[in-house]
């Protein structure tokens, strides 16, 4: 049986299974919208960045672009739940955090723009924009990760759609990857649409729209973004790699497959390492990584991995002052084209000036 078959198959076994999982979800989504249960808003901006799939639509870079566009005029806080930490409960950034307490991306958060925001973690969000409201005074609030979390209600909801994996070709756990019905985008005050091909013209664009809209609410705008990667990294001193390297790709994230399509692109790869997303890596990691590196008999070579991993190894990396310097990272930034950039930025900061003013 080929493997095409078999996922028709898997899917179609599963099937019964997504069904009853939307039925739940959207009687849970009911008792939102008919005030049976609360959702809590605040009077500050509190902006969302969420999906309605499960994992890698670049949640995180997209929240960088909003730290970089309103980090010059406003006091800014960052909130995620923390995923993969070994804590609970509400815990505030400070340069002691480590990813175990904190989880790998607001760490990466933390990290990057530690001297300008605050960065929190919260399972239970509300309680999260209460503490942080309560001592360092943000004027605007970025929520990662939280358009399922119901029991806080943003100022505005931008929700990514990856666009390898559209949610018009796609059904709720477990015969598919949706978290919730697709009638769920309603909720959307706006709609990114992530991981775009540098090529996509505006025909492509609007065929897209086209396939959403019975999904979006009347007046919901979309936009598209795509990766822009930046330039390999040293891990330990951040200097940047002036030349080509073979190299050991590694990484623990939902979606690797960009990552090393672009890699094997600018490099030589002699082996790719996937682990899922969130990983808890250890020293036997590393070690293992290395032995795999040193097999391979040549002189200029490294192991390359994604920002998100490497504020997960950069501590275990003093356990191997020897190896440091064969460990580097891959920075990605998105970006829009020129017109919706003006458009979405003059959107998100008229929003917030509604509030401050």
């Amino acid at each position: 049986m080929s493997n095409l078959l078999k996922n028709v198959v898997l899917t179609g076994l599963l099937r019964p299974f997504s069904i009853l999982y939307g039925w739940i979800t959207a009687f849970r989504n009911l008792l939102f919208d008919w005030g049976v249960q609360s959702s809590k808003s605040f009077d500050l901006p509190v902006i969302n960045v969420g999906n309605i799939t499960v994992g890698g639509t670049g949640k995180s870079p997209h929240v960088e672009y909003l730290i970089r566009l309103l980090q010059p005029y406003y006091s800014l806080a960052t909130l995620s739940r923390g995923y993969g930490r070994k804590t609970r409960g509400y815990l505030l950034a400070n340069p002691h955090s480590t990813a175990e307490d904190m989880g790998d991306e607001p760490m990466q958060f933390y990290q990057k723009f530690g001297h300008q925001i605050s960065v929190a973690v919260s399972e239970k969000r509300v309680l999260g924009v209460s503490e942080l409201l309560k001592g360092v005074h943000p004027e605007v609030i970025l929520l990662d990760d939280a358009f399922q979390h119901r029991a806080i209600k943003p100022s505005l909801n931008i929700v990514l759609i990856d666009y390898q994996r559209p949610i018009f070709q796609d059904f709720p756990f477990p015969a598919g990857r949706l978290r919730e019905n697709r009638s769920g985008l309603k909720r959307a005050d706006i709609v990114i649409v992530s991981k775009c091909p540098q090529n996509f013209g505006n025909a492509q664009r609007l065929g897209f729209i086209q396939k959403l809209k019975p999904y979006l609410h009347e007046a919901c705008p979309v936009f598209f973004s795509s990766i822009r990667y930046g330039e390999v990294t040293s891990c330990v001193d951040d200097w940047v790699l002036q030349k080509p390297i073979k190299v050991v790709l590694l990484s623990g994230i939902a979606q690797p497959i960009l990552f090393e399509a672009y890699a094997k692109q600018t490099f030589e790869v002699l082996e790719s390492i996937n682990y899922p997303d969130h990983y808890a890596y250890s020293k036997a990691d590393i070690e293992k990584v290395l032995n795999i590196l040193e097999k391979n008999e040549v002189c200029a070579k490294g192991i390359l991995m994604t920002e998100k991993d490497m504020v997960k190894i950069k501590p275990l990396l003093s356990d191997f002052p020897e190896k440091q310097h064969l460990f580097f990272y891959l920075p990605i930034q998105i970006g829009f084209d020129a017109t919706q950039k003006k458009q979405f930025d003059e959107l998100i900061l008229n929003h917030c000036q509604m509030y401050i003013s």
